[in-house]
């Protein structure tokens, strides 16, 4: 059954939800996770696309996630701030470039962004694209069309808007904001031509087949880039007891979603020191992308680390596309 429904993935078919809930239920899932590798290496070839984030505005945020340590209504002990040293943000992007990733993000805490801030860090992106040719991201909240295209003017290519979880499941973890305004976020971002890159939290308390409908709804909303988190249990926050997922569950989530997202890159993103002894499995599942350095109130990865990783599994890292010049 594995075999004939990567075929039909490879023939550029869709499988249904059906069909997906029978993957998942499949044993051993070995085979699934072959056939996931398969699927990508088919669609996404052998490259392996890094990126990196920084946190340009820190805590405070009035939304009451239950799993984030920057929300007020939580007691995390982090770091609060209203905007980044801006130059430090130019620095960190030309750092992160001579390392060989290619891909930086702001990201700000809060529904949205005030204008006044988005202004300067506008200012940020093109200061960065004078100097160096790195593939520009924005994380901002829940934006109008004119402050995505304040955004797109200043070199932004991809927004992220992280639909979290599975529609059905989200007032469970999310009561201030509400899927369908995530979901109008993503089509404008996308109308003005821009990527989107949105994914979500796995082990929030979700069932197995939530996932496979959070995989779904990315799927419709023809998103190029799924980050796929792995919670971490922050102390101070509502989820700081949960119990982490087991490993069978994580590498079953990433063969799924490349089963049902052929196309897209399906990006190891938070939680990644919680599977280091399952990253060479998780790598040959169905990945073909990677956040890599620090997260946004925790520690990340060790770069140079990840490239040594890249490499033994098989990957050869994303080269920088540079525009010819007319």
């Amino acid at each position: 059954m594995v075999k004939q429904l990567k075929e039909k993935v490879l023939q550029g078919g869709a499988i249904t939800q059906d069909e997906a809930l029978q993957l998942l239920n499949y044993e051993p899932k070995s085979e699934l996770y072959a056939a996931a590798n398969e699927i990508r290496l088919a669609f996404m070839g052998d490259k392996m696309e890094m990126c990196s984030i920084l946190n340009a505005k820190s805590g405070k945020c009035t939304q009451d996630c239950k799993w984030c340590s920057q929300s007020m209504f939580h007691n995390s002990k982090i770091e609060e701030y209203e905007l980044v040293d801006l130059k430090l943000a130019e620095r960190q992007a030309q750092e992160n470039m001579d390392k060989g990733v290619y891909r930086f993000s702001l990201v700000t805490s809060g529904r949205s962004i005030s204008n006044k801030n988005l202004d300067e860090l506008c200012s940020v992106y093109k200061n960065i694209k004078k100097s160096n040719p790195i593939h520009l991201c924005a994380s901002m909240g829940l934006l109008n069309l004119s402050q995505l295209q304040k955004l797109k003017d200043s070199g932004v290519e991809h927004y992220h808007c992280n639909v979290e979880t599975a529609p059905s499941f989200f007032k469970e973890v999310v009561t201030s904001h509400t899927m369908e305004e995530k979901i109008r976020t993503i089509k404008f971002a996308q109308e003005l031509g821009m990527g989107v890159c949105s994914g979500g939290i796995i082990g929030m308390g979700e069932t197995k087949e939530q996932r496979l409908e959070m995989a779904f709804l990315l799927a419709e909303l023809k998103v190029v880039s799924i980050p796929i988190n792995i919670l971490t249990p922050v102390e101070g926050t509502k989820m700081e007891g949960y119990t982490i997922l087991s490993d069978e569950e994580i590498l079953t989530t990433f063969a799924l979603f490349r089963f049902i997202n052929p196309t897209a890159n399906v990006r190891l993103a938070g939680g990644r020191n919680l599977i280091s002894h399952i990253q060479e499995q998780a790598l040959l599942s169905g990945v073909s992308a990677a956040l890599v350095g620090d997260y946004l109130t925790t520690i990340g990865t060790n770069i140079n680390q990840d490239k040594a990783l890249f490499a033994k599994t098989g990957f050869k890292l994303a080269e920088i596309e540079v525009p010819e010049e007319v």
